[in-house]
This record gives C-alpha cells, sequence and structure tokens, in this order.
C-alpha cells in the first residue's frame, strides 16, 4: 500500500515543522529565551530537507552536494528565522 502524501504549504518548507519539533523539544517550560539546537539535530534537520530533495528528483544521481547545500542554507535560515540571529 502506497503512502499518502500530504501537498506542501506555499511558501512553507517541509523541513520546517522538523525545526519547530526540535525546537519545542530543547525549550524549558516558561523561558523566554532563545534555544540553542545541537549540532546533531541541526544535521539531522539537514540530511532529511537533502534527502526529500532527492526525492523530488527521483533520486537521480549526480546532485547529492548541491542537495545538501541548499538543505544546508535552508535549515539555517529557519533556525535564524526561530532564534534570531545567527544559525547554530
Amino acid at each position: 500500500m502506497a503512502k499518502s502524501r500530504t501537498p506542501e504549504t506555499p511558501g512553507r518548507s517541509r523541513v520546517a515543522p522538523i525545526a519547530d519539533a526540535a525546537v519545542a523539544r530543547a525549550k524549558r517550560p516558561g523561558s523566554t529565551t532563545s534555544v540553542a539546537v545541537t549540532e546533531e539535530a541541526r544535521r539531522t534537520m539537514i540530511a532529511e530537507n537533502a534527502y526529500l530533495r532527492a526525492e523530488r528528483r527521483g533520486f537521480t544521481p549526480g546532485n547529492e552536494d548541491a542537495d545538501w547545500l541548499a538543505a544546508e542554507q535552508e535549515v539555517d535560515a529557519l533556525l535564524r528565522a526561530r532564534h534570531g540571529g545567527a544559525a547554530q
């Protein structure tokens, strides 16, 4: 049985919910300061984003580096937007 796919919301990345979840897990109740996302969590978000990019391309070989770099830029931009400063 095939998995059902949900369409992406225009203007919102599929990795945004992953970043939101990582920030929510790291935040302490009642804290109003920004939260640091671990390097491991950042790398996981980048890897998942790069995989989704490759999947959209049909896993055609030869673009792995471009997928990773684009994913890294997107994740870092999301983290900066959520933390109000530099990426982790």
